[in-house]
C-alpha cells in the first residue's frame, strides 16, 4: 500500500486510500486463505491525445490469483539465472515504480525458452545490471550486501525493501550502488527476491557457478518470517 501511494503521488493519480483498497480485496478473497492479489489503478478515461483531464476519475481492478507453486529446490538448492541482451532504458522520473509499462521485460522473457533457467537478469543501455525480468538483485561480495542503484531505471520491488530493512537491523554492511557484470563474476554469492518467490539463492548465472549456501542464513530466516508469517 505504501509503494502503491507513493507511485500514485509521483504519477499525478489520486490514491483512493488503504482503507478502501484492503476493504475490497478481502471482498475479492471472499474466504480465500492465501492468494495473489493485484490492485490496478489507472489514470481513468480521458479524451484524445496525452493531457490528462481536468477531474481525474481513477480506475482500480482488484484481482486475485492462485498462490503459485514454486519449487521448493529453488529455496534450497539455488536456480539456474541467464543475462538478456534487451536492455532497460534510462528513465529517472519513473525509475523505482511499479507501472504496467513492461514491454521491456516481455521481450527480455522472451529470450529464452529452457525450462530450467528460471530468470534472466538486464543490464541497462549504460552497461549496469540492474534487475531480473520478475526480481530483484543481491549480491555478497567480501561480507557486504550489495544491490543495484536503481535511480534511473528499474522496478524497487516490496521484498527487496524489506530485505533492505532487514539487513540494516541485523547491523549487516550494505550498500546501494552500480554494479555491472564483473561485479557478479567475483561475488561470493547472488541472490533473487521478489514477494512471490520470497528469495532464490543462484546456483549459475551464465554459465558460472554460485554456492546457494553462501547467503546469511539468519538473514533469510528473517526476511521470510517478517514477510509471510502473521
Amino acid at each position: 500500500m505504501q509503494r502503491l501511494s507513493r507511485g500514485c503521488e509521483r504519477l499525478k493519480i489520486p490514491f483512493p486510500g488503504s482503507d478502501q483498497l484492503l476493504h475490497e480485496v478481502l471482498q475479492e478473497l471472499g474466504s480465500t486463505e492465501r492468494a495473489v492479489v493485484k490492485i490496478i489503478l489507472t489514470r481513468g478515461r480521458g479524451g484524445r491525445g496525452y493531457r490528462p483531464p481536468t477531474v481525474i476519475s481513477p480506475n482500480r481492478m482488484v484481482l486475485s490469483f492462485p498462490w503459485p507453486g514454486y519449487p521448493l529446490d529453488a529455496q534450497l538448492d539455488g536456480v539456474k539465472v541467464g543475462v538478456c541482451s534487451t536492455r532497460l532504458g534510462l528513465n529517472p522520473g519513473l525509475a523505482g515504480l511499479k507501472t504496467l509499462n513492461r514491454l521491456e521485460q516481455v521481450l527480455a522473457q522472451s529470450e529464452w525458452k529452457e525450462g530450467s533457467v528460471a530468470e534472466g537478469l538486464m543490464l541497462d543501455t549504460n552497461d549496469h545490471v540492474i534487475e531480473g525480468t520478475m526480481s530483484n538483485l543481491f549480491l555478497l561480495r567480501g561480507g557486504i550486501l550489495i544491490t543495484p542503484d536503481l535511480s534511473h531505471c528499474g522496478t524497487a520491488g516490496v521484498m527487496r525493501e524489506l530485505i533492505i530493512d532487514t539487513a540494516r537491523r541485523r547491523k549487516l554492511e550494505l550498500k546501494v550502488a552500480a554494479v555491472r557484470l564483473d561485479d557478479l563474476w567475483g561475488a561470493d554469492g547472488l541472490f533473487l527476491s521478489n514477494s512471490l518467490i520470497g528469495i532464490w539463492p543462484v546456483r549459475e548465472l551464465a554459465g558460472c557457478k554460485f554456492d546457494p549456501r553462501a547467503i546469511d542464513p539468519p538473514l533469510v530466516n528473517e526476511v521470510m518470517e517478517r514477510g509471510y508469517q502473521h
